[in-house]
């Protein structure tokens, strides 16, 4: 009979296990994000929002590549770029207007009239916005320094490549479905 309750209360353990381990699990999950109304409603230009995941190599070893969530929402000249960890917590947020830029990370809040110095502070590299949100459109635009394959754009795939100014860089962009 010890035999048996020995059994029985490792069987209650593991099941306790389990549900704290769901309950953790739980408790770190974020609840979606809640998207801004599009301005097409107040009479300005249509808003577009992406997400999915981003990958940026820098052919320099100083430059970390980075590989994120990521969600990018409104226009070029307006708009707003969150990247996010694998559990899909915000590592950074970028908002910009036409006459301000703001990176928030964590507790840290950088104000710049430079949107391009931001993106450079954040991801190591400057990128085009203007004209990313122009290819995730389906727009063929120049950047100037950087070629665009949009050919997988319909299954959500984009890749950009900068050839100058130096260091090169590759942008790998895979649309969520």
């Amino acid at each position: 009979m010890p035999a048996l309750a020995k059994t029985r209360r490792r069987g209650r353990v593991a099941a306790a296990t389990l549900v704290a381990m769901g309950l953790f699990a739980a408790g770190c999950a974020q609840p979606p994000r809640a998207h801004r109304m599009d301005a097409s409603a107040s009479g300005a230009a249509s808003t577009h929002v992406w997400s999915g995941r981003m990958a940026l190599q820098v052919d320099d070893s100083s430059t970390p590549p980075v590989n994120a969530g990521f969600e990018l929402s409104g226009r070029a000249e307006q708009g707003e770029l969150v990247l996010l960890n694998p559990l899909g917590n915000v590592l950074a947020t970028l908002e910009w207007t036409p006459t301000l830029a703001v990176l928030k990370k964590g507790d840290e809040r950088r104000e710049s009239p430079s949107l391009d110095a931001l993106v450079q502070e954040l991801t190591g590299s400057p990128l085009p916005v203007a004209a990313l949100f122009a290819w995730l459109q389906g727009e063929r635009v120049n950047a100037p320094g950087w070629d665009v394959d949009m050919d997988g754009l319909e299954r959500g795939r984009l890749v950009a490549h900068r050839h100058s100014p130096p260091p090169q860089a590759t942008l790998r962009i895979a649309l969520d479905r």
